[in-house]
């Protein structure tokens, strides 16, 4: 027999967009989280730069807005990105006078650090490199301590519960699996914040539960998507065999290191006006290059000395812990694949195009990024329209139909070896033709290997089928934008072309 639960509010994903909503929601009415492992299980926990904001002197949402659009590479939608600005500052204090411990100057003003494509210092910094640990512990704690909210960990979302009449379709919630159980989640108001898609890459900083599973979920369910082509490949991550790699925080560059390649020699001044501190698309695709020329690339912070214990703590662990000492040598990097601009499209309070369904945070498209992502602008997004779907999906109405119970059965994964198998040949074969240099020919050959891998995915493959579905929608939409714009690069159309400014591709 399948389990219901009803609830007012249902939030999908624990990252900063998710806790953010279900707390500020929970004044209002029952929530419901669901999340895949535990409430720290989300990219929010690895992120190290910081928030952005503008809070110092000298600084204004004008400036902060400039910086946006300019790194968005004319695909920002203007108006997003005015309410990041304007309400961002605002978050962010809210959040500290929440609890969270971010890291001050002697006068108690917020010390403020500088990042790539940044005009100022406008990055919120907690213990340094621990920003986004710090966020994540303070929502988790506000979450928790409401009794409003229900919290059900180790929850697999399947499929959209959907209803149609007269006015279309409307979102009614979820069906998911719950410790090995079927489970409807009816609720008046659904918000999917499931993070990104970086495991379908070979390479990538994102934690192992972003297997793009809300890009699919929404994608099956007829919710318009948009621009999945553009990927952002953070430059410097941690060169090492494992998944997820460790990140090498933009900020280390933003103190001064600098980037060496297998010769030893400096490159990026050479390359882009910013040199080090250029947007994070050039930086990657240089580095990429240096790596296919002279083998492995070298982050240098040695002139920092015994300061980059004090400004870098969780960085100096991280490389310790793997024999590297970053106060006395290079460290070894490589681009990974980092964050999603594209995903569900929704309106600036956070609505999809389907009734009674948001999408916040990573999986949302909601414009302020465009073709490229400006550092530390993905917490500020999750906070700023975190914020604005709670506000809006307490005027949901609550006169849902109670869709009508169908018995099912949660589907099982009998050849869980043939289910790995397939994933890892996704995420070797995006990395090789998908990530940061594309081509038609390399695109058209990984589409193809992706049919054939989704013809023998074996029943119950849930995870590896959204990893399936998403990857397949990168790889279309990467085909099909026929020039560089920001985080995708195609080397056989290498430069912008302006037939294709304020063009999307959507579905």
């Amino acid at each position: 027999m399948t389990d219901r639960i009803r609830t007012r509010f249902l939030v999908i994903g624990s990252g900063v967009a998710g806790l953010h909503a279900a707390w500020r929601a929970s004044a209002h009415g029952p929530v419901t989280v669901l999340t895949k492992r535990t409430l720290f299980d989300s990219a929010t926990a690895y992120a190290q730069g910081g928030i952005a904001a503008a809070l110092g002197a000298g600084d204004s949402p004008d400036l902060h807005r400039q910086d946006t659009l300019a790194a968005g590479a004319a695909l920002c939608d203007a108006e997003a990105v005015q309410v990041l600005v304007e309400e961002g500052p605002a978050r962010v204090r809210e959040l500290q006078a929440a609890g969270a411990r971010f890291d001050l100057d002697p006068d108690g003003d917020f010390k403020l650090g500088k990042e790539a494509a940044h005009s100022r210092h406008r990055i919120v910094h907690a213990q340094g490199d621990q920003t986004g640990a710090e966020v994540a512990r303070t929502l988790v704690a506000k979450v928790r301590e409401s009794p409003n909210i229900q919290v059900v960990e180790m929850a697999r979302v399947l499929d959209l519960l959907l209803l149609e009449d007269e006015d279309g379709v409307q979102c009614a919630g979820v069906r998911a699996s719950i410790a090995g159980r079927a489970v409807e989640i009816v609720a008046d108001a659904t918000v999917l914040a499931t993070g990104g898609c970086g495991q379908i890459y070979r390479y990538t900083t994102n934690p192992q539960v972003a297997t793009g599973d809300g890009f699919a979920i929404a994608h099956r369910a007829g919710a318009r998507l948009a621009d999945m082509e553009f990927v952002q490949f953070h430059p410097t991550a941690l060169d090492t065999p494992e998944n997820p790699l460790a990140l090498i925080s933009e900020a280390v560059r933003g103190e001064g290191a600098i980037l060496l390649n297998g010769r030893g020699q400096r490159f990026m001044p050479k390359r882009h006006r910013l040199a080090e501190l250029a947007p994070r698309d050039v930086v990657a695709r240089e580095i990429f290059r240096e790596q296919q020329q002279y083998g492995t690339v070298f982050l240098d912070a040695t002139k920092l000395g015994a300061e980059f214990a004090t400004r870098f703590p969780g960085i100096l662990a991280i490389c310790r812990a793997r024999g590297i000492d970053p106060v006395h040598e290079p460290i070894p990097v490589t681009p990974a694949a980092h964050y999603m601009m594209g995903g569900v499209m929704t309106d600036l309070a956070g609505r999809s195009s389907i009734a009674r369904l948001y999408a916040v945070g990573e999986v949302a498209r909601t414009g302020v990024h465009g073709a490229n992502r400006l550092a530390s602008n993905s917490l500020l997004e999750g906070l700023v329209f975190a914020e604005r779907v709670a506000r809006d999906m307490v005027e949901t109405p609550t006169d849902l139909p109670v869709p009508e119970t169908t018995d099912w059965e949660v589907p099982s994964l009998d050849d869980r070896g043939a289910a790995q198998v397939a994933a890892d040949e996704i995420r070797e074969l995006m990395w090789t033709y998908a990530s940061i240099a594309r081509t038609a020919p390399g695109l058209r050959r990984c589409l193809a290997a992706l049919q054939q891998i989704g013809e023998r995915l074996p029943p119950g493959a849930t995870e590896e089928r959204n990893l399936h579905t998403t990857a397949t929608l990168v790889t279309e939409a990467s085909l099909m934008r026929k020039e560089s714009r920001g985080g995708h690069f195609r080397s056989d159309f290498p430069k912008t072309r302006r037939k294709w400014q304020d063009r999307h591709i959507t579905w």
